[in-house]
C-alpha cells in the first residue's frame, strides 16, 4: 500500500490514474466494437469498456489502499463516453456508416443541436460535481466514511464488496444513465422543442446542487454543528441528493423524446432514483441519527423535494 499525503501531489496521481483509464477505456471500446475484434453493438461495447476503465482505476484503489480513488469516476465517466460517442459518431457521418446521411443536411443539423444541448448539460454537471470532489480532496489518508464503515463491517469479504459494490454498481448505474444519451446521438435522433425543457431541467438541477454543496461548505466551515438549516437545506435534508436525481431525468426524458420512444432507456434514472431512495439517503440518515435532536429534524424537514 502507498500512502501520499501531500495534497498536489495525490491530486496529479489521480489525474494520471484516471488518464490511463480513460486511454484503457477507449483502446477496449475500439477491440469490442470493431470487426477485428468482438464487433458487439455500440451499448454492449461502451459497458464493457467502462468495466475496462473501472477495473483500472480499481487496480490503483488496491495499490493505494483506498477505495475514494473511485470517487471521481462517477463524474468523469458520462462526459468521456458522450465526447467519444459523439466523435466517433461524427467520423461515421461522414464515411456514410451513421444512421443519418451527411447529405440531409437539415436532420444533420437537428442531431447536432440535440448532441450538443446533451455534451454542454452532462459536461457542466461533470464539472461541477467534480470541482466539489476536488474541493473536498485532501489526499490519500482520506477515504470517504462510507468505505470505512463497509470496511469495518464486511471484514474478509471487503475485497469483494470494494470491488462490487463500490466500485462495479456505481458505473453500472451512471452507464444506464448517460446511455439515453449515447442512444440519441449513435441512432441519429433529431432535437425536439420539449427536449429543450427537460434539457434545462438538467442544468438547473446542477446548478442548484452546486448551490447546496456551497452552503454546506461554509455550514461546516463556520464550526456551528447540529444540523444546517438554512438555505435548500431548510427545505430539504438532501438537496444535492434530490437534484442529482433530476439531473438523470432530464437527460433520459430529453434523450427519449429525442427518439421517439424507447422508455426502456429511463431504467437508468430509475435505478439512479432508487439508489438514492434506499441506499444512500439511508445510510447518510443514519449517521446523522448520532447527532441529538435528529427525529425532530427529520420531521420537520422534508426528505428530498
Amino acid at each position: 500500500m502507498i500512502m501520499i499525503k501531500n495534497r498536489a501531489a495525490a491530486l496529479f496521481v489521480i489525474i494520471l490514474i484516471y488518464i490511463l483509464a480513460g486511454f484503457g477505456g477507449v483502446y477496449a471500446y475500439d477491440y469490442f466494437s470493431s470487426p477485428e475484434g468482438l464487433a458487439l453493438s455500440y451499448p454492449a461495447a461502451i459497458f464493457f469498456a467502462d468495466v475496462a476503465a473501472t477495473v483500472i482505476v480499481f487496480i490503483f484503489s488496491l495499490i493505494f489502499g483506498n477505495a475514494s480513488v473511485y470517487d471521481p469516476y462517477w463524474s468523469v465517466q458520462p462526459p468521456v463516453i458522450l465526447l467519444v460517442t459523439f466523435i466517433k459518431t461524427i467520423a461515421s457521418v461522414k464515411t456514410g456508416n451513421a444512421a443519418i446521411s451527411v447529405s440531409d443536411v437539415e436532420a444533420v443539423a437537428s442531431w447536432s443541436f440535440l448532441a450538443c444541448m446533451l455534451l454542454t448539460a452532462v459536461f457542466f454537471w461533470a464539472i461541477r460535481l467534480t470541482a466539489n470532489w476536488s474541493y473536498n480532496f485532501e489526499s490519500f489518508e482520506y477515504q470517504d466514511w462510507r468505505y470505512v464503515m463497509l470496511k469495518e463491517k464486511s471484514g474478509i469479504a471487503y475485497p469483494l464488496i470494494n470491488f462490487i459494490g463500490i466500485h462495479m454498481f456505481p458505473t453500472c448505474v451512471v452507464y444506464l444513465c448517460v446511455l439515453p444519451a449515447v442512444t440519441a446521438i449513435v441512432e441519429g435522433a433529431a432535437f425536439k422543442p420539449l427536449c429543450f425543457v427537460f434539457v434545462m431541467l438538467s442544468v438547473l438541477a446542477a446548478v442548484f446542487q452546486g448551490i447546496a454543496d456551497i452552503q454546506m461548505h461554509r455550514f461546516r466551515n463556520s464550526g456551528v454543528g447540529g444540523f444546517i438549516r438554512t438555505g435548500l437545506w431548510k427545505h430539504s435534508r438532501h438537496p444535492n441528493y434530490a437534484c442529482e436525481i433530476l439531473m438523470w431525468w432530464g437527460i433520459g426524458l430529453a434523450s427519449v423524446v429525442a427518439l421517439g420512444g424507447k422508455i426502456w432507456l429511463l431504467s437508468g434514472a430509475l435505478i439512479n432514483t432508487l439508489m438514492f431512495l434506499f441506499v444512500s439517503i439511508p445510510m447518510a440518515d443514519k449517521r446523522q441519527s448520532r447527532k441529538p435532536g435528529f427525529e425532530e429534524y427529520k420531521k420537520e424537514t422534508r426528505m428530498l423535494l
